[in-house]
């Protein structure tokens, strides 16, 4: 378990799993959802839940982009 800090400074448990992903977001560029794994897209929506990820249409993509600093 890893514990992540949000913008309103709220601190929320996260599995290793979830922080693997979330380390992908590093640089704040964003992750087109089709580029993910089902796993990982399960685990997306699960840091959306958490309102850790934000979610996005763009271009008629779907796309996650981080939302903690």
């Amino acid at each position: 378990m890893k514990i992540v800090e949000l913008i309103n400074n709220i601190k929320i448990p996260i599995t290793n799993e979830e922080n693997e992903l979330l380390n992908q977001f590093e640089g704040q560029e964003p992750i087109y959802k089709n580029s993910l794994s089902e796993r990982q897209q399960l685990l997306a929506n699960q840091l959306v839940n958490k309102d850790i990820l934000t979610r996005r249409i763009q271009d008629g993509k779907v796309l996650f982009k981080k939302k903690i600093s």
